[in-house]
């Protein structure tokens, strides 16, 4: 009975069975894929416990997903042409596109009392409100914490994030909501947790108790939420951990990298999922984006990318990475080049965009919040300067966007300009010209480009006859003793 509550087999049976599926898909990560079998077993018994309708219903596992194991694989699924996708492990309950969806977070073990016990010490210690914020996994133990927690001097200052729905229909992508919901009434969703701020407070008056390890879902809300003060509470160690430093040092590391993309010539975009909703419309906007900020945009589908991947792509100066949230941060130390979030990518190539300090995590926020194709008069055209080149730089394309709009006077003002730019070369000049130029530039301008074939002869070559022999000693060569 424990194995089947973990895995809620039965309410994975009644969503199958109410919506009339026939042929489900199976979704495992690869630290459960040994209990995959299991599963399939214990399902199965129950689906025909519940009469012969349900016999011929067909359970497929998939399993090495094309992208996360956080995200819901409809590749994999429309594959078997399954008509739903039941998700086992964790998840960023990202909205899908295509196929309706059932998550399992499973039950992680937790000391729901001791937990509870470092929670009201802590909102003691707090000047703050407390909002109170666990992995998906812990969900099933937020009640128990709740009424040990709960108490006459803790219960005003004590908030806790509700765990979002555990069926999950297709989305469009104009009905994909961000972080905050509604303005109006500071509804917030991050990780597939949601919860409302009392009237009058503001996220940055909240202090943040995270329940669960030191994953990517607690990366994610300690870069969204960055002005917040956040604890941890180590689960398997049973411990507060008040330090939050080495994440927070991730954010120095993110602004290093879009300071880099501000210089990139060649900029490629990597699809890093298929079945979120919105990807289709990120890609176009970020592609516009760049291909107005003058530099060359290449697309790439290349499923989970690694050094060894990106690195057959030399000419690239930067990599886009557009998946979600949980995914987005790859550390890029071992990469040629860079791979950046798109919200990293709106600052490095809209112009006149500032880090205020917030971060988002998730794309379907800027599909919306952010204008692309906004032009400035004038401003656009000025050089930049670079923190990393120690100069101006100019962009070669932008001198060319509105050249036929150019009137006499206008083009004249332009010739000055350039006239004097190349008389301030002799005297080294602070302008420095960018180095935005195509992949076929780039292939032409290597050291090295293939065989070197020559074409102008169609003579065959005799051929040459080769080593003949061991490697310790060949025909023909001699030996000395």
């Amino acid at each position: 009975m424990e194995f089947e509550s973990k895995y809620e087999v039965s309410r994975v049976a009644t969503f199958i069975r109410t919506h009339g599926f026939k042929r489900v898909a199976l979704q495992f990560p690869d630290e459960l894929l040994k209990e995959s079998t299991g599963v399939v077993r214990a399902l199965r018994k129950e689906l025909q416990s519940c009469g012969e309708s349900c016999n011929n219903i067909g359970l497929y596992v998939m399993a090495d997903t094309t992208y996360g194991s956080c995200c819901v694989d409809e590749v994999g699924a429309l594959h078997i042409n399954a008509d739903c996708v039941i998700h086992y492990g964790h998840t960023c309950l990202s909205p899908t596109s295509k196929l309706p969806a059932f998550f399992v977070f499973g039950k992680a073990p937790i000391n729901a009392s001791n937990c509870a016990k470092h929670l009201c010490n802590y909102a003691l210690s707090s000047k703050k409100p407390v909002l109170v914020l666990f992995g998906l996994e812990y969900g099933h133990a937020i009640h128990d914490i709740i009424e040990a927690s709960t108490s006459e001097t803790t219960r005003d200052k004590l908030h806790f994030a509700d765990a979002m729905s555990q069926s999950m229909k297709p989305t469009k992508t104009s009905d994909v909501n961000g972080d905050c919901d509604d303005a109006s009434q500071k509804t917030y969703s991050i990780g597939g947790l949601r919860w409302s701020l009392e009237q009058g407070l503001s996220m940055e008056e909240y202090s943040l108790f995270w329940i669960g390890p030191d994953n990517s879902a607690f990366a994610n809300v300690v870069l969204t939420f960055n002005d917040c003060e956040i604890v941890r509470y180590d689960v398997t160690e049973n411990l507060l951990l008040t330090d939050t430093s080495q994440q927070r040092r991730i954010l120095k590391r993110r602004y290093y990298l879009v300071e880099k993309a501000k210089d990139a010539g060649i900029v490629g975009i990597l699809v890093g999922t298929l079945g979120v909703a919105g990807y289709l419309s990120m890609i176009h906007q970020i592609k516009e984006m760049v291909t107005k900020a003058g530099k060359k945009a290449y697309t790439f589908v290349m499923g989970k990318p690694n050094p060894s991947k990106l690195a057959n792509f030399p000419e690239c100066d930067v990599f886009i990475y557009i998946s979600c949230s949980q995914t987005a941060l790859l550390d890029s130390k071992e990469f040629l080049a860079p791979v950046i979030t798109p919200f990293e990518a709106i600052l490095a190539f809209n112009r006149g965009s500032k880090w205020t300090g917030k971060y988002v995590m998730q794309f379907q926020d800027l599909v919306a919040s952010t204008p692309v194709g906004v032009e400035n008069s004038g401003e656009e055209e000025e050089a930049r300067f670079s923190f990393l080149q120690g100069g101006y730089i100019e962009d070669h394309d932008l001198q060319d966007i509105n050249k036929e709009d150019e009137d006499g006077p206008l083009a004249l003002m332009k010739m000055t300009q350039t006239a004097l730019q190349e008389r301030g070369k002799d005297h080294k000049t602070m302008v420095k010209k960018g180095s935005t130029k195509s992949g076929v530039d780039f292939f032409a301008s290597r050291a090295f480009q293939g065989l070197d074939i020559n074409n102008n002869s169609n003579a065959p070559e005799p051929f040459i006859l080769g080593r003949s022999g061991k490697a310790s000693g060949y025909n023909h060569e001699t030996s000395e003793h």
